[in-house]
Formats: structure tokens, sequence, C-alpha cells
């Protein structure tokens, strides 16, 4: 587990030297094959939070599973079945529901009679507050069901490979990882990527529960992480300590900013997210915000009635 330094101002530091990885040579709807017995699928929807597209991966040769379907495209459904031409898809694997991971689902399965696998249906983190919005509903597929829901530990057995779900709650509430045990690899969905952090957003994620599963991975054996966007992640629980560093530190500087008075999530926005992309100011306020629910839970920071978006916050003390 990391530990965290007693310098806020190393804590910062070390946060900033996360060594993100930005090269990815992948045309969109082709086939790559990254290493023996798994192959990806890029989608073409590229944007400030998919980075240059939303990848499905294929386990396996001959009796294969498809983890994450990807959006509901046509033509990235297409490449898909094109990539498995002549093969049986025996298994359709989740990671969560945003619609850029679950949404092909349907045609997938349709066109294959695969079983589909994943945590659960759609659901949030905790229930919406009195007035409250949710805010990316329209980035949930509530319209997805498994055909099984996994348990974190269960082992799914194809022909000539094992995934184990790994449940890591967190960035959605039913996101789950698989580790593809013949491999000794993970496929980490969008909680750990090579690019750029993840997005933590309430009510559908939780800041204390991103944290834990970040911590359950930096435990685990597997060194080599498929991400739902960008690059492979190589010395993956390095990486991951990277990023349990990165949250801590913001943490420490929303705590150092309400060290100056009490303020508001705008406010902090433009504190400490120096240099964002406008399109993801929002964002950067949503994961404030899954910050401030921990802090407040803890104990730390105070509000007047339940954490919100335009709430004023301030230390306790």
């Amino acid at each position: 587990m990391t530990k965290r330094p007693a310098c806020g101002h190393l804590l910062i530091a070390m946060a900033d030297d996360i060594p993100f990885d930005k090269n990815l040579d992948l045309a969109p709807d082709t086939v790559d094959e990254v290493m023996p017995g798994v192959r990806r699928v890029m989608a073409n929807n590229p944007g400030p939070f998919t980075f240059k597209g939303t990848l499905s991966y294929i386990v396996g040769r001959g009796k294969v599973a498809i983890i994450d379907p990807g959006p509901d495209d046509p033509a990235h459904i297409g490449a898909l079945l094109d990539a498995v031409r002549n093969e049986t898809v025996t298994h359709i694997f989740v990671t969560h529901t945003h619609r850029d991971h679950s949404p092909a689902v349907p045609a997938i399965k349709h066109a294959t009679g695969a079983t589909v696998y994943a945590e659960g249906p759609h659901r949030a983190a905790r229930p919406l507050h009195i007035g409250e919005h949710n805010r990316l509903e329209g980035s949930g597929d509530r319209d997805f069901k498994p055909d099984v829901m996994l348990k974190d530990g269960e082992v799914v057995s194809g022909d000539g490979w094992s995934i184990e779900a790994v449940t890591t709650p967190g960035h959605t509430a039913n996101h789950m990882a698989y580790a593809f045990k013949d491999k000794n690899i993970l496929f980490a969905g969008d909680h750990v990527m090579a690019w750029a952090t993840s997005i933590v957003a309430p009510p559908d994620g939780a800041m204390s529960d991103y944290m834990a599963s970040l911590r359950k991975l930096a435990k685990r054996k597997e060194q080599i992480y498929f991400p739902g966007h960008g690059p492979a992640i190589d010395d993956a629980s390095r990486f991951v300590n990277y990023y349990i560093l990165h949250r801590l530190a913001r943490e420490d500087s929303i705590l150092h900013r309400l060290a100056k008075g009490p303020t508001d999530i705008p406010t902090i926005v433009r504190a400490i997210y120096i240099g964002i992309d406008p399109r993801l100011t929002g964002a950067a306020g949503l994961s404030v915000l899954a910050h401030l629910e921990d802090l407040v839970t803890r104990g730390q920071v105070e509000t007047d009635g339940p954490p919100a978006v335009d709430g004023v916050y301030r230390l306790v003390g």
C-alpha cells in the first residue's frame, strides 16, 4: 500500500510525475494483436473523455470472448464481428456501463449468441439527494442487463483461457476489471489508464470506493494492464501507486484551499486545475465533489446539508 508522505508539497511533486503514455498508433476499426491470444479493435469515438477511442478486446482463438463491445456504432460493431469471422464468440464481458463501453452488447449478442457477463446493471453509488440531478445521466447505459452477474473472484473459463472477475467500483458503482489468468494481465476498463487519470463523478462514482479499488489493484500480481482507452500499461503496480498519490495530492490541494476559508467547488477547480481543457471543467467539478463527499464522511470537511455541486465547504473546526 502506498504510504502518504508527511509533507503535502512532496506529495504533490510526486503526483506530478505520473508517467503518462499517449502513444497509441492504432487506426479505428482495425484489428491489432497486442500479444498472443489478445486482439483489440478501437472504436472511432475520439474525445476528451475517450482519448482516441474505446478499445474492445478479443481473448483467445477459435472460441473467443469479447471484453467491452463498445458504443452503439454500426461501423465498430461490423469491424468487431469481422475480426472474429469464422470464430465462435462464447462470452461477452463488460467492465462498466458507460455508453462508450456497453451499448454494442445487444448487437454482438444477437449476432453471436454469446452469454453476457458483468457485475450488474448500471446503478449509482448513492441515491440522488433532494433537488439533485444526475449531471452525467446521459453517459449511463441504463438498458444494459447481463445474463450472468459476477461476484469478486469468480472465474469464468473458455476454450484455453480463464477470466477472473475483479470488482473495482469507483469510476462507476458497477465497474469490474478482468484478470486474464493464463497471461497474468488485467483488462482495467476505465479504472486505470495510461493516457490520463480516470474521472470519478457522483452519484455514479464514489471517491472512497475508487481509492479502495486502487489499493486493491496495487496488491495484485498483474503487471500489464490493457485499459479501455489508450496504450497498455507496463509495471502496473507502480503506475497504480502513482494514481493513488495523484488522488492524495488532489485531496491535499482541496484542504489547502479550504484552509484559506470557506469556498465553493468552482473556486476550488480554478485553484487546483490550472490549464485544464475547458471541456473538462464540469467533470473536474464532479471529481472535486467526489473528494469533498469523502472528506465530509471522514469528518475533515463540513457543509450545510448533503455535499452538492453548489454547496459551500469549510474545514471542520
